[in-house]
């Protein structure tokens, strides 16, 4: 497995029928991992805003696209969407802000976690929130994710 490390940055999505051990950190940013167990193929994106408006692309930087997207890519390695589940990491408001109305992290959680409802995917597992960044470490084979805390003083080390 050591040889199947994927890092995966903001605004991108990754899934394999190999598996992997993807890793990411996250701040007010949300990762949906997703996993079908019948055919042990595991997903993750890693969004930062939550809503495209429909101006410019239509980038798995934004929660709507980064689902829907993730979802098509799974189906397209031959996961069935009715027993696809999902766990939901991030969301975090780890940027001191006098302009608390945006609340990007609590409004990437909402929209996540509304979607899966939506589409009718089982949240299995979530730590979301909070005042910390996380580093999550995902197993595409076994849906097993490893997560540690990251205190704000070392964000900016990373």
């Amino acid at each position: 497995m050591e040889d199947n490390l994927h890092f995966l940055y903001p605004s991108a999505l990754f899934a394999s029928k190999a598996p992997h051990m993807v890793t990411t950190i996250l701040g007010s940013c949300v990762a949906v991992c997703m996993y079908d167990p019948n055919v042990r193929i595991g997903g993750i994106n890693h969004f930062m805003l939550p809503l495209w408006n429909g101006q410019g692309l239509a980038s798995p930087k934004y929660g709507n696209i980064a689902i829907e997207k993730l979802l098509e890519k799974m189906i397209s390695l031959g996961s069935n969407k009715n027993t696809i589940q999902a766990k939901v990491f991030g969301g975090g408001e780890v940027i001191q802000t006098n302009i608390t109305q945006f609340n990007i992290g609590a409004r990437n959680i909402k929209l996540a976690l509304d979607m899966l409802d939506e589409l009718k995917i089982p949240v299995l597992g979530q730590s979301v929130g909070g005042k910390l960044g996380r580093k999550i470490l995902f197993n595409t084979e076994t849906f097993e994710v490893k997560q540690k805390f990251i205190q704000k003083t070392n964000l900016n080390n990373l």
